[in-house]
């Protein structure tokens, strides 16, 4: 009797929210779950602590080319998962060119070092609902067109024209996941769903008082991003590569998020929530929605956690932390260097 050869996948960005759940899936199906770091002081492996000893960790740079090579090289993975970028869209304003160093160029160089390695390599790209930014139509699929709003958005549409160019030119299994907002109580604070979760649980505790907000109108399309992490898989276990949009195909304000959490807590949003301008965008994506059918019929794939779930679900976890002792650091924002995260389409309020 014949054993089936063990997969290995790759995962950049694993400590992140989406590459935790993605290591947990893959070790559930069988697989040798290696994932990239870099070197640095600043890694916080708090999402992956608990499979630490089941996943290996690999030394990487999405700026170093050569870091990518060797570690093809020596793990030799069947799957590659791109889950790393300076992915907060406020610090892409305030570091464009970091931000396209990583989120774009850095595409590029692991598309590359497939190319070099081993062509046979199945590449899966995090692309971004921010690449629709100024949507040109309601609800977005896969054929809409493109209009990001700020240099997060810009870069990666890079990275997912540069994905589809190397499938078109080079042969390479690569696909792009066109994903809508995913959260869930892994989701880092600066994120303004779990700002939102965090500050009523804090305020219910008797820690706060108030919890200070931009634009409450903006409106998403949000998930559970341990339903979304499957669907990276199943793209890469298709006859072809092919871009699938995934999302729940509803929409909420973040004013319903802020309500429903309170409620939830019995407490009334009014009475605590501020308006502040200084958490508004430059230049502000009022309203993305995604069209998933197309992952429907050819993935199988539906989300299984419903909007309601997503956020009772997010506020028990604030508040057993919170009862446990445990704070989070305030004001946290997110870098390549320090969560090299995944493909997070967050409304910046935090």
């Amino acid at each position: 009797m014949t054993t089936r050869r063990q997969k290995t996948a790759l995962i950049t960005g694993i400590t992140g929210q989406d590459g935790s759940y993605l290591a947990e899936f893959l070790l559930e199906q069988g697989y040798r779950v290696v994932g990239m770091v870099r070197r640095t002081s600043t890694i916080n492996f708090d999402r992956i602590r608990h499979i630490q000893d089941k996943i290996e960790l690999a030394q990487g740079d999405l700026l170093d080319q050569m870091s990518l090579v060797d570690i093809l090289k020596e793990y030799r993975p069947n799957e590659v998962y791109n889950l790393a970028a300076q992915s907060f869209v406020p610090t892409s304003w305030r570091q464009p060119v970091l931000t396209g160093e990583f989120t774009a160029l850095g595409v590029t160089r692991l598309l590359e070092a497939i190319r070099m390695v081993d062509p046979e390599i199945r590449f899966y790209q995090a692309s971004s609902s921010e690449m629709f930014g100024k949507v040109r139509e309601v609800p977005q699929n896969e054929k809409t067109p493109f209009y990001p709003r700020s240099p997060y958005g810009v870069a990666k549409v890079y990275g997912h024209w540069i994905t589809v160019n190397y499938r078109e030119s080079y042969n390479l299994f690569a696909v792009s996941g066109i994903l809508f907002n995913h959260e869930s109580p892994r989701r880092g604070l600066e994120f303004v769903t779990h700002k939102i979760t965090y500050g009523a649980a804090k305020i219910k505790m008797g820690l706060a008082n108030e919890l200070r907000l931009g634009n409450l109108e903006a409106r998403r399309d949000w998930g559970y991003a341990g339903d979304y992490v499957r669907a990276m898989w199943l793209m890469l276990q298709q006859d072809e590569p092919d871009d699938y949009v995934i999302a729940t195909g509803e929409t909420h304000s973040v004013r319903e998020f802020a309500q429903l959490a309170f409620d939830y807590l019995g407490l009334n949003y009014e009475d605590y929530v501020v308006v502040d301008p200084a958490f508004f965008r430059p230049a502000e994506v009022d309203l993305l929605v995604g069209d998933a059918s197309k992952a429907r019929e050819k993935l199988g794939w539906e989300p299984q956690v419903s909007f309601e779930e997503l956020v009772r679900l997010m506020v028990d976890a604030d508040m057993d932390a919170l009862r446990r002792g445990i704070r989070y650091p305030e004001h946290h924002e997110a870098t390549a260097g320090s969560w090299p995260t995944q493909p997070e389409e967050e409304v910046d309020n935090a």
